[in-house]
């Protein structure tokens, strides 16, 4: 890829990037938040265009207008979310859209074990979609690039889900894969895993290429210093939490969805102050749930939930309207996948998102804009909010400064117990930095923290104890000192009796 130059609008994505991929090697693209890598793969995989530059493929000239002709190409590109139907089996969803005449579904099948074989794939071509894992089902998506006989393949995120024994999994398959020649793309945040696993690593800030590195020959740091622009302190502090009391006691929670399924089974545990419990699991194990239950935002089936105050005086949350929880100082800083889908409101400018939180206590028909406003301010700044200015939609903000508005305005609210989920995703390594720093000064305060999250590395050095659950079920509860990535790996998969 030389020269290429992407903008929208006035906003210029990527600025004059040139980059090398070879047969038979890995590729780490890193960057900060809004640095341009996903939009430099996209233009390779045919989703967008450029603006200028020139894409070479096996040395020839070539204008990629759409996936298609990426594809014709042999580049394909697994996005971070799986574009995969449900009702339908591992091999339907491969050869869905190929324009092959009839069908074989017995030819495809023989075909795709062969692929599995030669690369070292799990998969069974027969099985439905909504009985896969994650990991299964990145299989599927990756499998399906193979089979469309990708030779250059992009990976978006590919272990934002996974567990360290699922990594690993994926890992093996594609130094087999690199073996055969294939020229391997890797969009990641996980350092430790950049050094693992690639050859070289190419780097981003504010769209403009910053430089190449031979991974064998560099550091965390180093990487971390060129794609902030500054040096960052790397190590996570974790100071000792401080006259650590009971703040929430969960007893017997089960909890289940609308369709019946069993989302929490007899789930028991407690929350204490001044320290940061981290909870472990693969997506979709039950931590949403469990989190939405204790502030009142999920209907429980079963079981207790007890708040108990400064004073010692002890209060159900089984029940209670999520409003009158808040008021206890119970903040939920919940980030989904679709951050404004829940929190915030799109349309709504920074300042009104920040007075959600307080427009019930004004007195009268008015509201009073300066506190939020200042609080708008305040998180703003903290935060490194890239904002042209308060009164911006926050529809209009990048998904990492969403993030942040939200993530920001909870801790503001000053709470005793304050529950994150997936608090730093999508963000880069500086401003996670800055919200487990914010989380620290929240235990020291003396609240009572929560931190669900996918990066174990992170969770084994920020948590006090992590919490481990598999399939909606405590599989163990361990001491974040003393817990090993591999201990919380096994113990996300299969329920262990770790306490």
């Amino acid at each position: 890829m030389r020269g290429i130059t992407k903008t929208f609008g006035k906003v210029v994505a990527n600025d004059h990037v040139s980059i090398d991929i070879y047969k038979g090697e890995i590729l780490s693209l890193l960057g900060e938040n809004g640095s341009g890598k996903t939009t430099l793969m996209n233009m390779l995989s045919g989703i967008y265009y450029p603006d200028s530059g020139h894409i070479y493929i096996n040395g020839r000239e070539e204008f990629i207008h759409s996936p298609k002709d990426a594809l014709d190409l042999g580049i394909g590109m697994v996005h971070q979310h799986f574009k995969l139907v449900d009702v339908m089996t591992a091999t339907e969803n491969i050869i869905l859209g190929l324009n092959e005449g009839k069908f074989d579904l017995k030819a495809a099948s023989k075909r795709i074990s062969e692929i599995c074989d030669r690369y070292g794939f799990e998969l069974d071509p027969n099985q439905k979609i909504y009985d896969m894992s994650v990991s299964q089902k990145q299989t599927v998506e990756i499998v399906k690039m193979l089979y469309r006989k990708a030779d250059i393949l992009i990976l978006d995120e590919p272990t934002a889900v996974l567990t360290p024994q699922e990594t690993e999994r994926l890992f093996d398959v594609l130094r087999n894969m690199k073996k055969d020649g294939k020229a391997i793309i890797i969009i990641t945040h996980k350092l430790n895993e950049v050094l693992e696993i690639s050859d070289w690593v190419d780097i981003l800030n504010k769209g403009k290429f910053i430089g190449n590195l031979k991974t064998s020959e560099t550091n965390t740091q180093e990487m971390t210093d060129m794609m902030v622009g500054h040096a960052v302190k790397l190590d996570i502090e974790r100071p000792e939490p401080q006259d650590a009391k009971p703040r929430i006691v969960v007893k017997g929670l089960t909890v289940s969805s609308v369709d019946g399924i069993r989302k929490l089974d007899d789930v028991s545990f407690d929350i204490r102050s001044g320290e940061i419990l981290g909870i472990a699991g693969i997506s979709g194990s039950g931590q949403r749930e469990l989190l939405e239950a204790i502030a009142g935002l999920q209907k429980i089936d079963s079981g207790e939930i007890t708040y108990i105050d400064d004073n010692g005086k002890k209060r159900s949350l089984v029940g209670e309207d999520p409003e009158a929880i808040a008021e206890m100082g119970v903040a939920l800083s919940f980030v989904p996948e679709d951050r404004l889908g829940m929190g915030l409101v799109g349309n709504m400018d920074l300042t009104d998102n920040m007075m959600l939180r307080s427009f019930r206590k004004g007195k009268g028909p008015f509201t009073n804009r300066k506190i939020p406003q200042n609080l708008a301010k305040e998180v703003v700044e903290e935060l490194s909010v890239d904002t042209p200015g308060l009164s911006t939609p926050v529809r209009r903000l990048s998904g990492g400064n969403v993030q942040k508005v939200l993530v920001g305005r909870e801790i503001a609210s000053n709470p005793t117990v304050l529950l994150t989920a997936y608090a730093v995703r999508g963000l880069d390594i500086n401003s996670s930095y800055v919200i487990y720093d914010l989380m620290n000064k929240q235990k020291e305060k003396g609240v009572a923290v929560v931190y669900v999250g996918e990066d174990l590395d992170v969770l084994l050095e920020l948590a006090d104890r992590i919490l481990v659950l598999c399939g909606g079920k405590v599989s163990g509860i361990l001491d974040g000192k003393k817990a090993n990535k591999n201990e919380v790996g096994l113990l996300m998969t299969s329920l262990g009796g770790a306490s």
